[in-house]
């Protein structure tokens, strides 16, 4: 018996009869018919992330924005009203706000800290809540448990966004929520090697969207893929309790460093919602971000330039140690338009030692102190 589950590269599967054939496109959820629709590699993996997520199923797409994509178009029709949290992800403020929105569907973007604030947004064509905690900028919250209740009394369908986390951090479906999507590129991967998204919940809210908007779109992940996240999730608990150790001792090393204006980490001792988060998660990922003091960019520039042991780039999750300023994005036509401070940069912690990493980052904020001096 091989220890590594097989790979299973084949796009199309045969069949000896007309019956077997009939028998195998009616059963394509469960078993193979053609890859783009159930692959046994991508089988195995849909099993291990729904355990992952404490829920019946799963289905894995071929990006987070995809699983957004999916999840959101198969509960939504024309003329329905969403309720979302601030500042989501990127692309699904943009799904929401611009392509969802051209066919009708109307959203409200509101501050999810304050349950009482979903109340005020309700609308008799209110259909969905999406949540997104923390998010993965400035890390806001929300009450889960609470949001999910207040879904339940409304008869909506509740989703959230839990790619900060992982599924070994935080586990939504325990607290009520009825779909949890992921960019499994991050920490469910782990390598920067695969683009992928993920879709966990009830038996029966997977399969409906399987049957429609998942086949319909063709967001399937390839087999390799698959087979590559299966060897990430191998060692997605040391990775990640490696990545929030690090950030931890980071976040100690720097807290009252005087180039910082603020730090905005769920586990932040000054952080109004710590309470929330330590209820919430089991642990705090490994990723925060600073906003470094100074009215223009230079200061978060000179701190970004100066780092030896991150590398800029988007994303998270993989062995490296990665830094995202903002301000890069300051040419962009939406730029002006963004929540997000100019000074503000996301760091995220890889597998490096600590030490070196905290080196790195005092390094670079000393020199950051001398454009704001």
């Amino acid at each position: 018996m091989a220890v590594t589950p097989p790979l299973m590269q084949s796009s199309n599967f045969c069949f000896n009869t007309v019956e077997e054939m009939r028998q195998g496109i009616a059963a394509e959820y469960d078993a193979p018919f053609y890859t783009r629709g159930y692959n046994p590699t991508v089988a195995i993996l849909r099993k291990k992330l729904a355990m992952l997520e404490a829920t019946e199923d799963a289905l894995v797409c071929s990006s987070g924005s995809a699983a957004v994509a999916v999840a959101l178009t198969g509960f939504l029709s024309a003329g329905d009203h969403v309720i979302c949290v601030q500042k989501p992800y990127s692309w699904t403020y943009r799904m929401l706000n611009q392509l969802l929105a051209k066919f009708g569907v109307e959203t409200s973007f509101i501050d999810g800290r304050d349950i009482s604030n979903f109340y005020a947004a309700l609308k008799r064509n209110t259909k969905v809540v999406f949540l997104e905690s923390p998010n993965s900028m400035t890390f806001e919250m929300q009450d889960i448990k609470a949001v999910a209740e207040f879904c339940k009394e409304k008869g909506l369908i509740s989703m959230i966004d839990n790619s900060y986390s992982s599924p070994l951090f935080q586990k939504p479906h325990t607290m009520g929520i009825d779909l949890v999507i992921h960019s499994s590129t991050k920490y469910i991967n782990g390598h920067s090697d695969v683009v992928s998204g993920t879709i966990c919940g009830s038996f029966e809210h997977i399969h409906k969207l399987f049957a429609n908007e998942w086949m319909t779109l063709g967001t399937a992940i390839s087999p390799n893929d698959a087979w590559l996240m299966i060897r990430g999730l191998r060692t997605l608990e040391l990775r990640a309790d490696r990545s929030t150790g690090t950030a931890r001792k980071v976040y100690e090393a720097i807290a009252r460093h005087p180039a910082i204006e603020q730090i905005l980490y769920p586990f932040a001792n000054d952080n109004p919602q710590k309470d929330l988060a330590m209820k919430q998660m089991s642990q705090c990922a490994g990723m925060f971000s600073i906003v470094i003091k100074g009215k223009s960019f230079k200061a978060a520039e000179t701190f970004s330039n100066a780092l030896q042991n991150f590398l800029m780039a988007a994303s998270w999750g993989g062995y490296e140690s990665l830094a995202f300023p903002v301000c890069a994005f300051s040419n962009a036509s939406w730029f002006a338009e963004t929540v997000l401070p100019h000074n503000l940069i996301r760091l995220y912690f890889g597998l490096e030692d600590p030490q070196i990493l905290i080196n790195d980052v005092v390094n670079a904020l000393n020199l950051a102190q001398q454009e704001i001096d």
